[in-house]
């Protein structure tokens, strides 16, 4: 009993110093508890285009058409770039009718939006670029990420643990304890940061920095063809982690 009471003395003094230096290291009991993080940086791998689709006629299918024929253009002009006919998604086409004074339908909108999936740079450039020299829709923007998050998110967890286990390894060093089992693991991991975006003014074109934005002027008159995209280069992928772990304390031998 006098021995429990002198580990449990040992234990609890031992807490109070560590908590004053690290708060992300706990002692509870005979537990562990420990708190880390951890990331993993890439360069993406990924281009997403987006393009609003939109036409507008006094004829309902008319409409309906010439929005069609812009979208497959877009899907022919793609495909030509090495683009997978998979990695072109069209949403739904949806119509809006403009009504006269006496409630009649004049003329009928049809809009929808496209995005597709780049998995080779060196096409961004062409892509854009045969997009918009054949007017038939209006880019939007471009997004840069990961084709696989999901081993890029275990990455970062399996550097939140290793770095967690560093810890407590440290923490147990100087009292003749050793490090056991996992009891408790709680893992959150953060968001994707670092995508670029662009987006591009049609009527003006400047050189922005990776993750700066061009906005669409639409009163301004519209100019000749703009220059070719500029090259943009994306920055870092980056996906962090942050663990809590509850492991066991053995004493030592």
């Amino acid at each position: 009993m006098n021995r429990y009471l002198s580990t449990m003395v040992f234990v609890c003094m031992f807490a109070a110093g560590a908590k004053a230096q690290t708060p992300e290291i706990r002692f509870v009991a005979d537990t562990l508890v420990v708190q880390a993080e951890g990331s993993f940086e890439s360069d993406p791998d990924l281009g997403t285009l987006t393009f609003d689709i939109s036409s507008q006629d006094k004829d309902l299918k008319t409409a309906y058409d010439k929005a069609r024929q812009s979208a497959q253009r877009v899907i022919d002009l793609a495909v030509r770039n090495g683009v997978r006919k998979d990695d072109v998604t069209l949403g739904i086409l949806t119509m809006t009718p403009t009504f006269d004074r006496k409630n009649r339908a004049k003329s009928y909108s049809v809009a929808g939006q496209m995005t597709l999936k780049v998995r080779d740079f060196s096409m961004l450039g062409p892509i854009l670029d045969g997009a918009i020299e054949e007017g038939v829709v209006e880019f939007r923007s471009m997004t840069y990420s990961l084709q696989d998050e999901e081993a890029a998110k275990e990455r970062a967890v399996a550097a939140a643990m290793r770095s967690a286990v560093g810890r407590a390894k440290v923490a147990l060093g100087q009292s003749g304890q050793t490090l056991g089992a996992v009891r408790y693991a709680n893992i959150d991991v953060k968001q994707i940061v670092g995508v670029t975006r662009l987006e591009r003014d049609y009527t003006q074109l400047m050189e922005l920095a990776p993750g700066a934005s061009f906005e669409l002027n639409e009163k301004a008159a519209v100019s000749p063809p703009p220059p070719p995209f500029p090259n943009v280069t994306p920055e870092k992928i980056t996906v962090s982690a942050t663990v809590q772990c509850a492991f066991q304390i053995q004493a030592g031998s």
